[in-house]
């Protein structure tokens, strides 16, 4: 069996035909539209029509809050024209094939613990560090969605009660690379509009730059933090680290270094009481687990496992 399995992100669209057995072909990526749903759809389907006679669907991973059995986008995420829409049902329609969306966070999860670094686990949870902060949560060895469908929304934790009406103060800004990069640049002195992406970061880190060792270890002590209050929560086993900075091993290295350093200072662990935490852990299946959790997604829905 093979798939069209799409990645919609905020800025571009990663395709792939993909087989049950996670053989990818014809990959590549076209720019995400963000003026209308229409021309979203026909996007898709001018990319599916070349392999419509090799493949049984459509497997769609995309940010929102989904509904997959439904198809439907009740709203979340970059894509403000998706927000109430039928997309599933209209590219069905459209392309005249089976399709299934899934939400991008949970996609990732549910790859992760498919094939990846979160197999065997009962809980855990998949954090992806982009624009904003997307995820997934696994309690008792499955996908929590919710019934609105926004379980696993990280972005929108609040980091300081103080601020509360502070868009800054949520997780979207104080643990996505923006963040990283932004608490750089105030320590270097730059102007914010000045241009400097992930990997640029990471070359000055290994070159020892000093402020970018000193960002990276605050930046890592906030998602620390969270990953410490999940893990009270939840008991949470292991949290898998995605999104394009995750590639970098020195990333969940030092989240990892940032959590057992907090654990070791908490008042319970003085008294004793120290929790269990989750296992600091880089994501396996890197920029494809949004397209391989979404073609686990379709096979589920249809009865494939």
């Amino acid at each position: 069996m093979k798939l069209v399995v799409f990645d919609v992100g905020g800025t571009e669209i990663k395709y792939s035909v993909m087989d049950q057995d996670l053989r990818i072909e014809n990959a590549g990526y076209v720019p995400t539209p963000m003026d209308t749903l229409e021309h979203f759809l026909q996007t898709l389907r001018d990319i599916y029509l070349p392999h419509k006679e090799e493949v049984e669907g459509i497997a769609v991973s995309l940010p929102g809050f989904v509904d997959s059995q439904k198809g439907r986008i009740n709203g979340g995420g970059a894509l403000l024209y998706n927000y109430g829409q039928d997309v599933g049902p209209q590219l069905a329609a459209l392309c005249g094939c089976p399709v299934h969306l899934e939400n991008d966070g949970k996609a990732a999860a549910m790859a992760e613990l498919w094939k990846g670094s979160l197999q065997g686990c009962q809980n855990a949870a998949v954090f992806i560090i982009g624009t904003g902060v997307g995820g997934g949560l696994i309690i008792d060895g499955k996908l929590v969605r919710g019934p609105q469908f926004t379980a696993g929304e990280f972005s929108f934790l609040n980091c300081n009660a103080d601020a509360w009406e502070d868009f800054h103060s949520g997780m979207a800004s104080r643990c996505s690379t923006p963040a990283l990069l932004g608490r750089y640049k105030a320590l270097k002195g730059m102007a914010k509009e000045e241009p400097l992406d992930g990997r640029q970061f990471f070359a000055r880190l290994a070159e020892g730059d000093s402020q970018a060792k000193e960002a990276l270890e605050c930046f890592c002590k906030q998602v620390a933090i969270q990953i410490y209050n999940l893990s009270a929560l939840l008991n949470l086993e292991k949290v898998a680290i995605g999104g394009g900075i995750s590639r970098q091993p020195i990333l969940a290295q030092t989240i990892q270094e940032q959590l057992d350093l907090a654990m070791s200072t908490t008042p319970w662990a003085k008294m004793g009481l120290a929790l269990p935490i989750a296992k600091v852990v880089s994501c396996q299946f890197a920029n494809d687990a949004n397209q391989i959790g979404a073609m686990y997604s379709y096979m589920l829905a249809k009865g494939l496992l």
